[in-house]
């Protein structure tokens, strides 16, 4: 029987030292496993390609009927790991709390442990900046802005 956990193993087997990371393991009761990779550079299809076809090998037969989809998350799909923290330092983000306060504002100074958060509000026609630091166990989801400008 697979569990997430053998699955995390060997696709954190397989990625080190890639620079490559593993952000998320999904298992549907329909037998459907998601495997999200990401790298700070962006993962390609090859990428994908290569870390599917390795898990596929080592689960063999033993899995019976699956489903392996392998690829980096999507757009809209909320931070998850410190290295996609990392990786998008700089950017814009909307961060929710899990006391459900709202804010956005460029995210800075990542560390392991959390990040700092640069705010800006207009008060009389004039810009007030703020910085807020948070612990990653503070926030309950943080999604990059995309723009297209």
């Amino acid at each position: 029987m697979i569990t997430k956990d053998h699955i995390r193993k060997l696709a954190e087997g397989h990625i080190s030292g890639t620079g490559i990371f593993l952000v998320d393991v999904r298992l549907s009761s329909t037998g459907r496993l998601t495997v999200l990779i990401d790298r700070t550079e962006g993962v390609t299809i090859d990428d994908c390609a290569m870390l599917s076809r390795q898990i596929s090998n080592d689960i063999g037969e033993e899995a019976g009927d699956y489903e392996l989809n392998v690829s980096s998350p999507g757009l809209d799909m909320p931070l998850l790991v410190p290295e996609q923290f990392m990786k998008n330092e700089g950017r814009m983000v909307d961060v929710v709390t899990h006391q459900g306060e709202k804010m956005k504002g460029t995210m800075l100074n990542v560390t392991a442990g959390g990040f700092d958060l640069r705010t800006e509000t207009k008060v009389k026609k004039e810009i007030v900046t703020a910085v807020r630091s948070f612990n990653f166990e503070d926030v309950k989801t943080v999604k990059v802005i995309i723009s297209f400008k």
